[in-house]
């Protein structure tokens, strides 16, 4: 995987991670479900804060997670114990790196990992190798480029290029999403169907404003400050006003636009 995680380890992050996958469950995994019986591998769980809803969907299923970071396994560990769940199986391991023999899954789930990874296609291989034939991968993907917003803000926009540059030079991609199609395609998988999973916030949807556009997309890029200025992308007082505006987005007269793509195939 990419040797930097350009959004940090940091408790905030795992914060972070947890109100996203809760503003989003709906949206993101209504139609994530697996039959009893299957053998499913998560590459890149991070914290966890997808898998609970991967288990909860799936009860029957017999889920894998693998992570990079000892720690993020360790946290995801935690969060599906203090949850309930008991049909995952945890393991550090690098998707460039694994360990399973081919064809030993039924499916395999991917999601926001392909942003940080340096070689998407290669890791797609990888897994494709992992399944059997007839099984499918799904993958989840944002794409910074899809964001927008009322009121408008020159200033805003900037801050967001600041964590899409910064991924860049950590070997990721923040603009991903609109790219599943061809990566899947030139990865060798067949049947190939992506949709885009628009989320559209107002303040009739209280939940979406806290849980996404203050504690999820506003933190994200305010997260990386520090990195954006000590890399010189932006001025300081800059970056500020345009998490500021960012902010202005979640009042009363405000709206934020974010699309996430999700990808299913078939090996």
């Amino acid at each position: 995987m990419a040797d930097a995680y350009v959004h940090g380890y940091h408790p905030r992050e795992n914060i972070r991670l947890q109100d996203q996958a809760n503003a989003l469950v709906e949206l993101l995994h209504f139609d994530t479900i697996y039959s009893v019986g299957s053998r499913v591998l998560e590459a890149g769980c991070g914290v966890g804060a997808q898998t609970v809803t991967l288990a909860r969907n799936s009860p029957g299923a017999s889920i894998t997670s693998i992570d990079i970071s000892a720690e993020s396994v360790a946290q995801a560990k935690h969060t599906v114990e203090a949850a309930g769940v008991t049909n995952v199986q945890f393991q550090q391991a690098d998707i460039f790196n694994l360990s399973f023999e081919p064809e030993s899954f039924d499916h395999v789930f991917v999601c926001f990992v392909l942003e940080h990874l340096p070689k998407p296609i290669e890791a797609l291989r990888i897994l494709k190798r992992l399944l059997k034939v007839g099984g499918t991968i799904t993958v989840i993907e944002g794409d910074h480029g899809s964001a927008y917003f009322y009121p408008d803000s020159a200033d805003a926009h900037r801050a967001i290029q600041c964590q899409v540059e910064l991924q860049k030079r950590a070997g990721g991609n923040a603009m991903i999403g609109r790219e599943l199609y061809p990566l899947l395609r030139q990865a060798g998988f067949d049947a190939i169907q992506v949709s885009p999973r628009m989320v559209y916030v107002d303040s009739s949807k209280p939940q979406l404003v806290e849980g996404f556009t203050r504690n999820t997309f506003t933190a994200m890029i305010e997260g990386v400050r520090a990195a954006a200025l000590s890399a010189r992308l932006i001025e300081s007082s800059v970056f500020d006003r345009g998490i500021r505006d960012l902010r202005r987005t979640a009042e009363l007269d405000g709206v934020f636009c974010y699309t996430f793509f999700k990808a299913r195939a078939q090996k």
